[in-house]
């Protein structure tokens, strides 16, 4: 399938799509969940695997014939053949970690990839009923108050907020990098949260020490381009997606404008 140069239609049919997912969340999230290690240790539960159930024919409906990378049919060996049309990223729940803490702070990431590129993005944190999406120029976020446009702030030559990870944290590592912001404050979330929180203009920067999975960033990535933010590798290179079989990335700097 050949999608639209405007690919605004498919963001709130996407939205809806991530809200389904993020119910049957919420209904394992309330009950006495069982938690199981999968080849790599990761942790993983029902939820990620009922939530992907109802992602996977849901872009079959809305992109027919656009090839889906998600993280548990990765897990299970099922790695579709990409090739060099566009394709969806998702995890079905991000910060399982975060999950199983019973935090609040995980998310639900639909992405879309065409010419190397997330162009299209929906990140939901189902517990905190809070969603941020994006194409193009445009980014928005709803929660109880509505849905409205957001953007990145530039990021101030004192003073800017850093975020970093919940759970998977190299304070050594940020410590040093911080020196170049004088006045910066540190500040965190878990999963794409942090994303997101530069994307909306609460926060400035997300440095990321250590492993992540294209599946992991790309939702949150397309919503902060969409918003005006960037997001590349410490040497300055852009973000490289399809990366078979693994999809493992380099270490990174999400920030806002300028």
């Amino acid at each position: 399938m050949s999608l639209p140069a405007d690919l605004s239609p498919l963001l709130e049919p996407l939205e809806d799509l991530a809200r389904r997912a993020g119910a049957v969340i919420m209904e394992v999230y309330q009950s006495d969940f069982a938690v199981r290690d999968k080849d790599d240790a990761s942790p993983v539960t029902e939820a990620d695997e009922k939530a992907e159930a109802v992602i996977l024919p849901g872009l079959a409906a809305l992109a027919p014939g656009v090839p889906v990378v998600a993280e548990e049919q990765v897990a299970a060996g099922r790695i579709p053949e990409i090739g060099a049309g566009p394709f969806w990223l998702v995890d079905p729940l991000d910060g399982t970690k975060e999950f199983i803490k019973r935090n609040g702070e995980f998310t639900v990431n639909i992405g879309l990839i065409r010419d190397g590129v997330p162009v299209l993005g929906v990140v939901l944190a189902p517990a905190r009923n809070e969603l941020w999406s994006g194409t193009g120029s445009t980014a928005f976020k709803a929660d109880r108050t509505g849905r409205r446009p957001i953007a990145c702030r530039p990021v101030p030559a004192t003073g800017a907020v850093a975020m970093t990870s919940r759970s998977h944290r190299n304070p050594e590592a940020m410590d040093k990098w911080l020196e170049q912001y004088p006045g910066a404050t540190l500040d965190f979330a878990g999963s794409s949260l942090k994303f997101c929180l530069v994307a909306e203009g609460a926060a400035d920067l997300y440095p990321r020490f250590g492993p992540t999975c294209e599946w992991d960033i790309a939702a949150a990535s397309a919503v902060l381009l969409a918003a005006g933010g960037s997001v590349a590798t410490f040497d300055g290179a852009a973000m490289a997606y399809g990366k078979a079989p693994r999809f493992l990335n380099p270490d990174f700097i999400a920030k806002g404008r300028g």
